[in-house]
């Protein structure tokens, strides 16, 4: 043994919290093809909700999944930090590493596939303002974003994100075409979702590059998008085949006034009955013609995401149950 393996310390260990049985119960009450999750999992107001209340802040990034999910409820999550920078095989694995078979990963691809010209943010340097040449770039897609992914998660990557912010990308069949083709140049196998922030680019077609290439729309509850059933309804049934939901925060609400006013996301501030409703109501309809369901939930829905997901649970339980 050498001198620095005797002197090292173990990693600290994450507990969960103590959680009530009726979470339990609700978890039984879902059927298997539903996984809720949350939006990362990195989050110190989280203490006494899903980690012991001891739990180390500086090691909840790292290692805190393994304590996520043992949340009876949780069977999936969003890794969001790839949408800065794609991460590599190997950290991608060590999070499928501490979760068990049957738990899904929704995995953001990094801005530069997305991004037609880089916002003018600090963050952008000396590209902001300018064109993006690697936006919808499929060959840089599958080498950064795919790969990784895929040989990191395996048989847990649930999904493959790309969120496209609100943004000019000129007419909407001109995106769509160029969506089709960049999507129909992926490699075969993963499932490729995508999440609109402009609600005039949810188009007929839209839906048929999505449906022709065998990727799937995220019905999103985000600020100015549509309803998702209003989403739903625009678009063919087979971009819901999974049906992947995102519950970001109401309509004429923004990140920004959100996470001021729910920090530290320790518990349910604003109840949305609404949205919570229609997102039960979209997975029911999933559930009656066997079609499996992946959502997510932030912070900025009602002001902690784990409570929204239980209550989410028992509406999705009690409506399946009539």
């Amino acid at each position: 043994m050498s001198q620095r393996d005797l002197f090292a310390l173990p990693p600290p260990e994450i507990r969960a919290a103590a959680f009530a049985p009726a979470l339990a119960a609700t978890a039984a009450a879902l059927p298997a093809g539903v996984r809720l999750g949350t939006m990362s999992w990195n989050y110190p107001g989280w203490r006494g909700v899903v980690y012991a209340r001891d739990a180390p802040l500086k090691s909840l990034s790292a290692l805190g999944l393994t304590a996520f999910a043992r949340h009876p409820l949780m069977r999936a999550v969003e890794i969001d930090r790839t949408y800065y920078e794609p991460l590599p095989a190997d950290d991608l694995r060590a999070y499928a590493d501490q979760v068990p078979e049957d738990f899904r990963f929704v995995v953001k691809a990094h801005d530069a596939c997305v991004l037609a010209r880089y916002p003018e943010h600090a963050r952008y340097g000396g590209r902001r303002g300018a064109a993006n040449a690697l936006f919808l770039d499929a060959a840089h897609a599958t080498d950064a974003v795919v790969g990784p992914v895929v040989e990191g998660l395996g048989g847990k990557l649930g999904a493959i994100l790309f969120q496209f912010p609100p943004q000019d990308v000129g007419a909407g069949r001109g995106f769509a075409a160029r969506l089709g083709a960049f999507l129909a140049r992926l490699p075969k196998g993963p499932t490729y979702a995508v999440e609109l922030r402009n609600a005039d680019l949810v188009s007929e077609e839209y839906g048929d590059a999505l449906a022709a290439a065998g990727a799937v729309h995220v019905h999103n509850v985000w600020s100015s998008m549509p309803a998702i059933v209003d989403q739903a309804r625009r678009l063919p049934p087979a971009t819901r085949r999974p049906l992947v939901v995102r519950w970001l925060f109401p309509r004429g609400d923004s990140y920004e006034e959100a996470g001021a006013r729910y920090e530290p996301f320790s518990r349910l501030v604003d109840e949305d009955v609404g949205s919570r409703s229609a997102v039960a109501a979209l997975v029911g309809r999933a559930l009656a013609h066997d079609v499996s369901a992946i959502v997510t939930v932030d912070n900025k829905a009602e002001g902690c995401a784990p409570e929204s997901v239980a209550r989410l649970a028992r509406a999705i339980a009690s409506r399946r149950a009539r």
